[in-house]
Order: C-alpha cells, then sequence, then structure tokens
C-alpha cells in the first residue's frame, strides 16, 4: 500500500472511530464497527493498527497534532503580517473555535478522555496536550518579554487556562448555544483575552 493510500485509509478510520465513539463509547465501539463505518475489511484495521487501543491512542495524536498546527499556523500568520502577540493569541483562540467546529466529535472525545485515570493511552495523551499548550505558552511568553502582557503572570498556568477556555466554551457553544456565530463566541472570548491577560481593562 502506498503512503499516500495508506494515510487516506487511516484517515477513513480515525473518522470512522470518533464517530462511532462519541456516539457509543469505547468499551462498547468494536472493530467490526469501525471497519464498517470506514468502508474498509477488518483486516484493514488490523493491517494498519494492532489493536483497537493503538487505533484510539493514533487517533489522539492524529487530533491534538492538527490543532496544534492550526494555533501554530495561526501565530506563524499575525507574526508575517507584523502583529502583535496578544494579536497572536487572539489568532490562536479563533483557530481553536475553528477546529472545533470542524472536529466536534473529536473534542468532545479529547476532553471526556483529559478526565479519565485508567487509560493505557494517557501518557499519551498528557504529552500531545503538552505539545499543544506549548504553543500557546510560547506566545504568551513572548508577549510577557515584548511587554504587552503583564510580567507577574503564570506563564505555563494561564497558558493552560486560555487553552481550556476555548475548549470549554466551544463546546458550551456548541451544546446549548447552537444559535450563536463563531464571530460572536470569538468575540466573547477576544474581550476576556483584551481585558485579563492583555491588560486594557486594567489601564481604563
Amino acid at each position: 500500500m502506498t503512503t499516500a493510500r495508506r494515510q487516506a485509509t487511516r484517515q477513513k478510520l480515525y473518522e470512522a472511530a470518533v464517530t462511532l465513539i462519541a456516539e457509543q463509547g469505547f468499551s462498547a465501539t468494536t472493530v467490526d464497527e469501525i471497519a464498517e463505518r470506514a468502508g474498509v475489511a477488518k483486516g484493514t484495521v488490523y493491517y494498519n493498527f494492532a489493536s483497537k487501543n493503538e487505533l484510539f491512542e493514533e487517533l489522539l495524536r492524529h487530533g491534538v497534532g492538527l490543532l496544534t498546527a492550526s494555533l501554530r499556523k495561526a501565530a506563524d500568520d499575525v507574526a508575517a503580517r507584523g502583529g502583535s502577540k496578544v494579536d497572536a493569541l487572539d489568532a490562536m483562540i479563533r483557530a481553536g473555535l475553528g477546529f472545533i467546529v470542524r472536529y466536534p466529535s473529536f473534542t468532545q472525545l479529547y476532553v471526556a478522555e483529559l478526565w479519565r485515570t485508567n487509560r493505557t493511552w494517557q501518557d499519551t495523551l498528557m504529552m500531545v496536550r503538552q505539545e499543544a499548550v506549548a504553543v500557546v505558552e510560547k506566545v504568551l511568553g513572548e508577549a510577557v518579554a515584548a511587554g504587552e502582557v503583564s510580567g507577574e503572570i503564570d506563564v505555563p498556568l494561564t497558558a493552560s487556562a486560555l487553552f481550556g477556555m476555548v475548549l470549554v466554551a466551544a463546546l458550551d457553544w456548541q451544546a446549548f448555544q447552537p444559535e450563536r456565530s463563531i464571530d460572536e463566541v470569538h468575540a466573547a472570548l477576544s474581550r476576556l483575552l483584551q481585558g485579563r491577560v492583555g491588560g486594557t481593562a486594567a489601564r481604563r
């Protein structure tokens, strides 16, 4: 199987697995069902992944990797335009919301798994989460160094808080306020960023 074909097959399996697990839970989802939903033979699942556990672990790596890449690109695009570090953080919030709109089932699974402690992939989940938060932490640290943000803030904790804020606010939006547009949700979170992290509230 060529690399491109294998990647396409894996993508089908990721999409099938995340949808099924979101619908009925990890334990209740079988490899047969994943194969059927993906439109492939059961053997194809085992050709690509040794087990259902490995498939799910790689799914987490893949999904959080996409999120991390989207956050990094948002920050890089702002930097290329000569924008501020706070502008880059704001763009990352928008990128995070866009990711969640595009992959709602994955986001629900990801947040649910963060609270579980008995999974074999817990270490992997923590590692890929830290990679995503590190992107935010880097830009936030640069904002402090540039004098855009108070040096008194706890950069690692604030980066985690921003990352978590986007995830939880977006899930709440999708579940309870779906009539709101992404622009409205982004504007609300942007005001929090500008007022609390950016410090505009303190200067008024």
